[in-house]
């Protein structure tokens, strides 16, 4: 609407200023009073139609701008109604998770409380471990408890002995010793000793110095760690190893997995204890592999002393098979008499000729010792 009479302002100006532009190039003196008076007629009408085109624009004006108040207004409302429904939803989703928060915390505290109870008892627990662990003797039964169990998870009892006296020359005993077949096929058992040792003092204070960081320390205590190992393998190699009534080698059993690794570790440490002492280390792990291996070389023996007799029971076999041959022979001669059939030779012979070759590579036995074996009556006697 304003455009339109902005348009109509403009044209009527326009109108104007070509009847002005007419009007003075067609003017003469004459007329000039009547042009003058035109003029002004013209000129009051444009006013007048100005006034009018601007009386309707200011009215024009006001109607927007009361609509612009009232659309002002209502957006005001609606915004206020929104910011009300936003607060409200904010204060209701604050409320929900500052709620779910607190409980959240309040559980987590809970399980906090119940986890130091938990942790003051397991530090009771390993206060009570420490104490335990500070008594050599105690510590050493734990040692034996553990290596006791893998043996008896692996071997029979016939196949280990505890508290054996290995050596004639030395009357104490080893804790533990595997038995193994003698030499030359000999009823004598050849012994492995298995001594259990626990050296948590220097061990602990290895694991002290690295925690602080001191090389000066750390270097002190292995140092130290390292004697005492080489010690008890020394006493160990004296004490228990003595063949041919032991193995060459004995094993130092540690009982746990933390200080066999750290022992381990220590430089050219296991290849010394082999060499100088005979001595070899075992963890639970890898005693409770060697122990599997041992039980292995049990079962080929085993497997072997049954082929030996197996052997022994064909020979007999064999001996017992030529008496037999004779009698089934002697036997078809008079079966051929009588009924003058010669089919049954044939088979005869020809799984005769196969037992035969079945036998060859194996040795007869004297016929008294197959007839004790196979459990048949004596030819030789009357």
């Amino acid at each position: 609407m304003a455009d339109i009479e902005m348009i109509v302002i403009a044209a009527l100006t326009f109108a104007l200023i070509i009847a002005l532009w007419q009007l003075m190039n067609n003017s003469s003196s004459s007329n000039d009073i009547e042009i003058r008076k035109e003029i002004r007629e013209m000129g009051a009408e444009q006013m007048n139609t100005l006034q009018a085109l601007g009386s309707s624009q200011q009215e024009h004006l006001a109607t927007v701008s009361r609509n612009i108040e009232r659309l002002k207004e209502g957006n005001e409302k609606k915004l206020d109604q929104m910011r009300e429904t936003v607060d409200e939803k904010l204060q209701e989703t604050l409320e929900k998770r500052i709620t779910a928060s607190f409980q959240l915390v309040s559980k987590q505290l809970q399980d906090v409380h119940s986890g130091l109870g938990e942790m003051k008892n397991l530090a009771d627990d390993v206060g009570g471990l420490k104490k335990v662990l500070s008594n050599v003797s105690t510590r050493g039964a734990l040692g034996e408890l553990q290596a006791h169990q893998i043996l008896e998870n692996f071997l029979s009892p016939e196949q280990f002995g505890i508290n054996v006296q290995t050596n004639p020359n030395y009357n104490g005993t080893v804790e533990f010793a595997v038995a193994l077949p003698g030499y030359d096929d000999s009823d004598e058992i050849l012994w492995l000793p298995i001594d259990c040792k626990f050296p948590i003092e220097d061990h602990q204070a290895w694991l002290d110095a690295l925690d602080i960081g001191d090389k000066e320390l750390i270097e002190t205590a292995r140092k130290s760690l390292v004697s005492n190992v080489k010690k008890k393998a020394k006493d160990i190699s004296k004490k228990y190893i003595s063949p041919p009534h032991t193995t060459e080698f004995a094993i130092m059993f540690l009982p746990t997995e933390g200080l066999y690794a750290d022992i381990a570790r220590q430089p050219s440490l296991l290849e010394i204890l082999q060499r100088e002492y005979q001595v070899m280390i075992c963890g639970p792990s890898n005693l409770s592999a060697f122990i599997s291996s041992i039980k292995v070389g049990f079962r080929t023996l085993a497997l072997k002393e049954s082929a030996g007799d197996v052997w022994r029971v064909l020979g007999a076999v064999k001996t017992e098979y030529a008496k037999f041959g004779k009698t089934i022979e002697s036997a078809h001669k008079t079966a051929n008499a009588l009924t003058n059939k010669l089919s049954i030779e044939g088979e005869v012979q020809v799984r005769l000729r196969a037992m035969d070759r079945a036998l060859k590579d194996i040795e007869t036995l004297p016929a008294k010792d197959s007839a004790k074996l196979l459990d048949l009556p004596d030819d030789n006697q009357d």
